[in-house]
């Protein structure tokens, strides 16, 4: 959980896309690649989990990452 700016319900969506941000103006507050997020859901996708997102603006936002528990079998 973060305590920073929080995301709008409509903004949810985008902040997974690579090189996107909320706020893309040239004067915005926060730096970053928009990266991050999109790298995350993507590697998460590819361990089949999926990645949720509970978020209030000007509250901050909580991030849940659920990946499945697999049963390794060693082979000696």
């Amino acid at each position: 959980m973060d305590t920073g700016i929080g995301i709008n319900e409509n903004d949810i969506d985008r902040i997974f896309e690579p090189f996107t941000q909320v706020d893309s103006s040239s004067t915005r507050k926060y730096q970053g690649t928009g990266l991050g997020l999109a790298l995350v859901k993507k590697f998460t996708e590819m361990h089949n989990g999926k990645v949720a997102v509970k978020s209030h603006p000007s509250m901050g936002s909580t991030f849940m990452v659920r990946i499945p528990r697999k049963e390794m079998r060693w082979e000696s």
